[in-house]
């Protein structure tokens, strides 16, 4: 193919040129996961703009400016023009990602590291290497592009990682924001109890044969039923087995949570039962340390949109719908993360609390407006429309605050799980903060003439 050689203009075209360079790499690095990429292989320069723009956070005000005049100085990238036919490599169908193969590739390409390596790592968290931080800009780029800059309903915020302890205790966090957790009495395990899950061995005539544990998982179901004829050809028993069904050890009864097997060990009995653990990581701040200077990092970035909401809404003079969005850091002391970057102690949210109007016709709209809305998003950045699907929530799954709440699931390698999700919030939110703070939180509607507490749809 011909050579396109493509000229900087200093240091304004340096984003376009990282951004050419990161794709390259990543076509380099990961040859075979053509079942994750919306089309061909970067080729061309059209196809590079087009491309790039959509799934790598090209500028909007550099799109134009790829190729300057012969005058322009400054490092000389090459690219080349596709094929006049270029048909899509389609990936053998018994071929499968594990969660090997991607950290692998992450760790040797520069893309992701363990944290505290050298030391022998610290589990739950991770730092990004040249190409990671680098890709991970770009999403965040792009996300800000799209919801932020141009919608007019929109408007940024960036809050402190530190906040008053109060926000947490009105908001319910303190209290409430906890996993349940059981601990193996022998190995000194930890787990989630609503992450491990057991399920009884039982022949067809009633017969019991034991239990089974296991963490969950996309197999999960097959490993449970390996697990079960394993037993039976121990126990040298004849007959046909029931299937396994599988609960979670949260809903476990005490009296059968005796019978359960850790997964660590194999030994009924050495389960604890469930307790709730606080997720919310302390702090102390100020030079004394007791109760009085005990903080937390936050666990979520909405506080800080509600406690700033009357703030952004009177400086910024918005008008209901709109919306206010962030990124930041946000910290959860998991009990047992895993997945690699999947399920991290510290993480980033992208997050938008959309206030509308508390009439009861209006809330149902907007939720499925900014479901689209994410749906749509997710494609345009390259992600397979068949690899994404939604959950809805059953009334009896809400919180208790919640109107309705909608997750987009991925397929992940290690099976399928959350990727954003879409919540009716209703009012509780900001009335919490009301109560809790003493001050009033309300939108005053000029046209209306009254004022009232806002109900909010949250992208997150």
């Amino acid at each position: 193919p011909k050579s396109v050689h493509l000229r900087s203009r200093g240091s304004s075209m340096l984003a376009p040129r990282v951004m050419l360079t990161v794709a390259a790499t990543v076509a380099a690095a990961l040859p075979r996961a053509t079942a994750f990429a919306p089309s061909p292989a970067l080729a061309g320069m059209q196809h590079a703009r087009v491309g790039l723009r959509g799934r790598m956070g090209l500028a909007p005000h550099s799109w134009g400016r790829v190729a300057p005049g012969p005058r322009a100085q400054g490092v000389r990238m090459v690219a080349t023009e596709p094929e006049a036919k270029t048909e899509e490599v389609q990936p053998s169908p018994d071929f499968k990602f594990n969660m090997e193969d991607i950290t692998g590739v992450c760790k040797r390409r520069g893309f992701i590291f363990q944290s505290s390596e050298i030391y022998q790592g610290f589990a739950g968290f991770y730092d990004y290497g040249p190409l990671g931080v680098e890709m991970k800009n770009n999403i965040k780029k792009i996300w800000w592009r799209d919801m932020v800059h141009r919608r007019d309903d929109m408007v940024g915020l960036d809050s402190s990682i530190i906040a008053s302890p109060s926000i947490w205790k009105s908001s319910g966090h303190i209290d409430g924001f906890s996993d349940p957790m059981v601990d193996c009495k022998v190995s000194k395990l930890r787990y989630r109890a609503d992450q491990l899950f057991y399920g009884k061995v039982e022949l067809a005539d009633g017969e019991v044969l034991g239990y089974v544990s296991l963490l969950e998982s996309g197999t999960m179901q097959e490993e449970a039923d390996k697990a079960a004829t394993k037993m039976k050809k121990k126990l040298a028993k004849q007959g046909d087995l029931k299937p396994v069904i599988l609960a979670e050890v949260a809903d476990c009864p005490e009296d059968e949570l005796a019978l359960v097997p850790s997964p660590a060990t194999g030994e009924p009995g050495s389960l604890t039962p469930p307790r709730a653990f606080n997720l919310m990581f302390q702090t102390q701040v100020g030079a004394m340390s007791d109760a009085s200077s005990t903080a937390y990092l936050r666990p979520e970035t909405a506080q800080g949109i509600f406690v700033n909401f009357k703030n952004v809404q009177q400086t910024s003079r918005t008008k209901i719908p709109f919306g206010i969005a962030q990124i930041g850091k946000a910290f959860r002391n998991e009990i047992t993360p895993r997945n690699f970057i999947f399920r991290s102690r510290e993480f980033e949210q992208m997050e938008i609390e959309y206030f509308i109007a508390p009439e009861d016709d209006v809330w149902p709209v907007e939720h499925k407006k900014w479901l689209d809305k994410c749906l749509s998003w997710l494609v345009d950045i390259g992600i397979k429309p068949e690899l994404i699907d939604v959950d809805v929530h059953a009334p009896d799954k809400l919180a208790h605050y919640a109107r309705a709440c909608t997750d987009v699931a991925f397929k992940f390698p290690f099976g399928r799980s959350e990727l954003l999700g879409v919540a009716a919030r209703g009012n509780f939110d900001l009335s919490a903060h009301a109560e809790g703070s003493g001050k009033k939180i309300e939108y005053n509607c000029e046209e209306t003439k009254r004022k009232y507490v806002p109900h909010v749809i949250e992208p997150s």
